[in-house]
């Protein structure tokens, strides 16, 4: 009897048992908490690249503004350059060379893991030069099939947020703003614009940060605007723009292209006009605010808009009929078509265009 019950468990089927894996596509925007674990693993056809955005300055943040992490597994590439060492470990303030286990000693950790000095060798990647980006064998994990999480996610999304529904395990951590059904702003003449605040996806709430994702058709013009209430870290993903900033006295600090995997900082209250090349023009702008607003300065929803016809006449000593023309030549909202006549971002009069207004509404 005893026999047959020690075939029976050894003839028993192993049942791995792990937190939600969740798969993420192009366009995705991930938010994730500090002090995770994280993997990923690409299972598509393409080169995966992703663009991070790290905020040492949150409250889980009890140490200084510089950033550090550790990896569980995986060591430095010895194919490295001395160079590429060296700005490796000045980023990550310390050596960068093994795994966090490889500081401890092999007797602790096999009395910790219950296994033998062998396995514990392999945990500290004594043996493995492969470096952090290995390539998987046997991997075998089951993946949620496209459109479950998507429908789990919705699910957990209806109704009020109470703070108690959703735990890390749970929490609802990714949205794509690559679909052009998903835009907020569309102008079939100029491009879009797809915003993630913490009213879509609540734990932003707790990050404090946002993002937009913008699109850009052949030189088309987002708005002169102003971030109220955040910084914006701009990545072009796609194409290129040229951008004018204007800061707080009314002087021109920034005058360029930036062009696919730049990226540029648009501090808070700093005035900027984009306007997409001859390849249009994508990218992501991540902002430091849960709840990040613009204030545009031209179109339908623009400060001018909101102000008297003789106001303008006259903070500007133009006539009425130019004032007319100022307040109502666009009746776009924030992104525009190319236009000689209106918009144009020749610097003179861009540059002239955008100190009047910093001095007249800022």
């Amino acid at each position: 009897m005893r026999q047959q019950e020690q075939g029976s468990e050894s003839q028993k089927q192993f049942f791995d048992r792990h937190q939600k894996v969740r798969q993420f596509r192009q366009g995705d925007v991930l938010a994730l908490p500090a002090g995770i674990t994280l993997w990923l693993y690409n299972n598509g056809q393409e080169p995966l690249v992703t663009v991070s955005l790290l905020d040492t300055a949150n409250e889980m943040n009890q140490l200084d503004l510089q950033f550090r992490n550790f990896f569980l597994a995986g060591n430095r590439n010895p194919q490295q350059s001395q160079g590429q060492q060296q700005e490796e470990s000045q980023s990550e303030g310390e050596s960068p060379i093994n795994n966090i286990f490889y500081g401890f000693p092999d007797k602790v950790l096999a009395d910790v893991y219950n296994v033998e000095p062998e396995t514990i060798r392999k945990l500290k990647g004594e043996q493995d030069q492969r470096g952090r980006i290995v390539k998987a064998e046997r991997f075998n994990v089951v993946l949620p099939r496209e459109g479950q999480e998507e429908e789990q996610e919705g699910q957990q999304g209806q109704g009020g947020r109470n703070g108690l529904e959703e735990t890390l395990c749970t929490l609802r951590l990714r949205e794509n703003l690559g679909r052009p059904s998903r835009a907020d702003v569309y102008n079939p003449r100029a491009g879009r614009l797809a915003t993630l605040n913490s009213q879509t996806l609540p734990i932003l709430n707790y990050l404090q940060l946002s993002a937009v994702k913008g699109v850009l058709y052949r030189n088309a013009i987002m708005a002169p605007h102003w971030n109220v209430n955040a910084h914006s870290v701009i990545y072009i993903t796609r194409g290129s723009s040229r951008l004018q900033v204007v800061g707080h006295s009314g002087n021109l600090v920034f005058d360029g292209e930036v062009k696919e995997n730049q990226l540029i900082i648009i501090p808070q209250s700093f005035v900027v006009i984009k306007k997409a090349g001859d390849q249009g023009c994508e990218w992501i702008a991540f902002k430091t605010n849960d709840n990040a607003m613009i204030s545009p300065l031209a179109g339908r929803l623009s400060a001018f808009r909101s102000m008297p016809v003789d106001v303008l006449a006259n903070a500007y000593r133009v006539s009425k009929q130019e004032a007319q023309v100022l307040k109502f030549s666009r009746d776009e909202s924030t992104l525009f078509s190319s236009s000689s006549s209106s918009m144009s971002l020749e610097k003179p009069k861009a540059m002239e265009y955008a100190r009047d207004v910093i001095e007249t509404v800022i």
